[in-house]
């Protein structure tokens, strides 16, 4: 119900909004990767160097430093390359930002960045699109959790047209080590039935675009999800040879670690995925928001 009254709203406030996909002033910027630093490994710090030259909000999806979040790892090796846009930066936890308990390390780091205290869910509006990052670490059934209670809330309290979710565990993956994790099923079903546009996701270190999907992983090009799978942060690349694509799934990568950004338009997406100096890889592509339900059924 809330996205028919959103969308009679742009169109009497904004009789002559444009549908190109071109940025145009305002329109927002999202940008970032998961599987980020390592001391050991450089390439964080040539996707830092990208962010450098893009601006916009940072979102990370997980595993933020390795081999695990410490406050030494955070600081010494995160600090120095993604650190110097923490300002900017709104992140969400990894299994690696969990080996301590309860990722105090990471809440530490990121202080109010990062949502409320040992929680790890939070959403916030940018432009016209609303953004909910969530933690795939800890319990996400829908109607038993407090993440689940939390996210139900949310969406039927958001009035945008637009929506975009991320976290760090994968729904759908080509990879035969990492095809999916089932934890987060319940809550891509909630996301489904409310119209979200786009999901975000790490944890597998390549990238991955799936075509629109709706909550059991069937082709729905006219209201499903897109999910990309962005763990290019500067992790080691997960190269498997002879890996078979999943069903839906467009284009993947695993040769360059890089970032994607994402100009959010009143009604609709461009993506981008840029690779660090040297990578040959990119993937490019506009889309509108999904339409809005006539009536939720639950």
């Amino acid at each position: 119900m809330k996205r028919i009254a959103c969308m009679l709203f742009i169109v009497i406030a904004v009789p002559h909004e444009s549908r190109q996909t071109s940025a145009a002033v305002g329109d927002p910027v999202f940008v970032g990767a998961g599987d980020i630093a390592a001391c050991s490994m450089p390439g964080d710090e040539q996707t830092a160097r990208l962010l450098d030259d893009i601006p916009g909000t940072i979102f990370t999806v997980g595993d933020n430093v390795y081999p695990f979040a410490a406050p030494n790892t955070f600081y010494d090796c995160y600090g120095p390359s993604w650190g110097r846009h923490k300002a900017r930066t709104r992140p969400a936890p990894g299994n690696h930002d969990y080996v301590l308990p309860w990722a105090v390390p990471y809440f530490d780091y990121f202080g109010r960045r990062a949502g409320p205290p040992l929680q790890g869910y939070y959403s916030f509006n940018l432009g016209a699109w609303h953004i909910i990052s969530l933690n795939s670490n800890i319990d996400a059934r829908p109607d038993a959790s407090p993440q689940g209670k939390w996210l139900r809330a949310d969406l039927e309290a958001d009035r945008t047209l637009c929506t975009l979710v991320y976290w760090h565990h994968p729904i759908f993956s080509s990879h035969p080590l990492d095809p999916g994790v089932p934890r987060m099923v319940g809550i891509w079903q909630m996301l489904y039935r409310y119209g979200v546009d786009v999901v975000i996701t790490g944890h597998v270190h390549n990238y991955e675009r799936f075509a629109l999907q709706d909550a059991v992983g069937n082709a729905d090009p006219g209201r499903g999800i897109r999910e990309f799978i962005v763990g290019t942060g500067g992790a080691t690349l997960s190269k498997t040879p002879g890996e078979v694509a999943a069903p839906n799934s467009e284009i993947r990568a695993s040769s360059t670690w890089g970032v994607l950004k994402l100009t959010l338009h009143p009604t609709s997406y461009d993506w981008e995925f840029i690779p660090v100096e040297g990578g040959t890889f990119r993937d490019s592509g506009s889309a509108p928001c999904v339409k809005p339900f006539e009536q939720f059924v639950f």
